[in-house]
């Protein structure tokens, strides 16, 4: 397929969907472990959805088997790689997720992100998407 030169761009990421096993279950890990707010919201439709808040951005859950459309093609739940940048240390995390009993996976370990090098440790929630928490411009 050929692209005209000229071509519009995207500027950033508003929000992103996960297709979960349990709402709940994914709204008490995401708060819990990583510090997310819960925000309930009703789209036109007048349903009652559910999403993750942090920072600027979103992720709205979607409960598998009952996906809103439009969706993904193959939605599935634990299929999803995010890279969550944060400005608390990584030995504070690796503290905070063995309170929680979470295991990290891998790292610290260095990586490259998006603007520069990365130091990164890797988790799973609970339907296994791959979650790496990520200090920026560490690079060791």
């Amino acid at each position: 397929m050929d692209y005209p030169d000229m071509k519009p761009t995207v500027s950033g990421i508003d929000h992103i969907v996960l297709t979960v096993a349990d709402i709940d279950t994914t709204l008490a890990f995401y708060q819990g472990v990583l510090g997310m707010g819960a925000q309930e919201f009703r789209p036109a439709d007048g349903s009652i959805r559910w999403a993750l808040k942090f920072g600027n951005q979103k992720i709205n859950l979607h409960q598998r088997g009952a996906e809103f459309d439009p969706k993904a093609r193959d939605a599935r739940a634990g299929s999803a790689d995010i890279c969550f940048l944060s400005d608390v240390s990584l030995d504070t995390w690796q503290q905070h997720l063995k309170t929680c009993d979470v295991t990290i996976e891998e790292g610290p370990v260095t990586r490259t992100g998006a603007t520069g090098p990365l130091r990164s440790i890797y988790l799973r929630d609970p339907d296994g998407n791959l979650i790496e928490i990520s200090n920026l411009g560490v690079a060791r």
